[in-house]
């Protein structure tokens, strides 16, 4: 692939918001952008072609969840991710990290790498940088990430900074790794809240020279404001020609105010997870479809809006499909709230190239944090 991977093609003169496109092997993504996230090869009740019309670019997929089941032999045999999922544009894998993280109870962390039992059957697995970063290679998406150590929040100085270490010599281990050059390898900055530790890591991590840089360990329990200082603090210790990914983040306030501050990517799984449980996001605030008032409502989940769910349905059927455990109320709520999410990434982008993000950002993010934030 061409060295030049990223181009920042406007910045908001008032802020760091910017507008960029990041070429992958899989096509062109303009940014800032938001990913759906299929953690097993498909995003839960919603087929790819529904995604490609809501305007979705890139989808992810994860490293330790492959691992387990099917396994990374079958997923190549098969002819790759792509084939897979079925899905013919970008997809980015995780490492895995974050699962190990997660599975605190059934794992054992030290410098080589980390060492758990599956979480379906028991099975002991073993990963580390070189074999996260070959399973990788394997299952063959765009965007790759490096095998990182994620830390709980709070964290303990000493656990704040063992993970930094380890994050940074795995990084420059899944680099030596890394054989598949039409992929894009990034690495993760950690460090917790600590904002010392986030400078050491990224000035670390960008001496290693990655064509993308991420910030992992947030949206673990910190908070909005927590979040967003550490993002204040970490973005602009990133090279300013290289895409900036928020990992696992988050609501449409925290979207915004990391776009405010120069991030280009997120993932996260609340707008399916979040339907999946009869919750929907709209301009005007969240609606939650199992409430009586909605039982014999013949308006729409969100009124303007042109998702399947919304040319189609009343709020009084929706909500009847969830009385009734019927399984098309979580896929149409899922709908929902990915449409949602993309069409906000699209205001976002629009404002950027209007030169008006920031006071776009003004009016909308005290707003939405007013309506979301509890």
């Amino acid at each position: 692939m061409s060295e030049r991977v990223f181009q920042v093609l406007n910045v908001d003169p008032n802020c760091h918001a910017r507008r960029g496109q990041l070429t992958t092997a899989h096509g062109v993504v303009d940014t800032p952008v938001f990913m759906p996230i299929g953690t097993a090869g498909a995003v839960k009740g919603v087929l790819p072609e529904q995604l490609e019309a809501m305007e979705a670019q890139v989808i992810l997929a994860n490293t330790y969840h492959f691992m387990i089941r099917p396994g990374v032999d079958i997923v190549q045999k098969l002819g790759g991710l792509h084939r897979f999922m079925a899905w013919d544009h970008p997809i980015l894998t995780d490492s895995g990290g974050y699962q190990v993280f997660s599975l605190a109870s059934l794992n054992r962390i030290d410098d080589e790498g980390a060492h758990f039992a599956s979480h379906i059957d028991g099975r002991q697995y073993h990963l580390n940088a070189e074999i996260a970063t070959d399973i990788q290679n394997r299952l063959g998406a765009d965007i790759i990430m490096c095998f990182d150590q994620c830390t709980p929040f709070p964290a303990k100085q000493s656990e704040l900074e063992i993970a930094v270490k380890r994050t940074v010599q795995w990084a420059a281990r899944c680099k030596q790794a890394h054989a598949n050059a039409k992929q894009l390898l990034f690495a993760i900055v950690q460090g917790g809240t600590d904002l010392d530790l986030r400078t050491t890591c990224a000035q670390q991590l960008v001496d290693l020279d990655f064509p993308g840089y991420a910030m992992g360990g947030l949206s673990v329990g910190e908070g909005h404001d927590h979040m967003i200082a550490t993002v204040t603090h970490t973005a602009p210790l990133l090279p300013l020609d290289k895409p900036r990914y928020l990992m696992g983040v988050g609501t449409p306030a925290d979207l915004i105010a990391s776009v405010r501050e120069g991030i280009d990517m997120f993932d996260c799984v609340l707008p399916t997870r979040n339907g999946r449980n009869g919750f929907a996001f709209t301009e005007n605030g969240p609606v939650r479809m199992r409430n009586a008032v909605h039982a014999d409502s013949d308006m729409p989940v969100e009124p303007g809006c042109n998702c399947p769910c919304c040319k189609n349905y009343t709020r009084a059927a929706v909500r009847h499909f969830f009385k009734y455990g019927e399984i098309q109320g979580p896929i149409l709520l899922s709908l929902h709230n990915l449409t949602f999410f993309q069409r906000l990434m699209r205001q976002m982008r629009s404002a950027i190239e209007a030169g008006q993000f920031k006071a776009w950002a003004d009016e909308q993010l005290p707003r939405y944090r007013s309506l979301y934030e509890t």
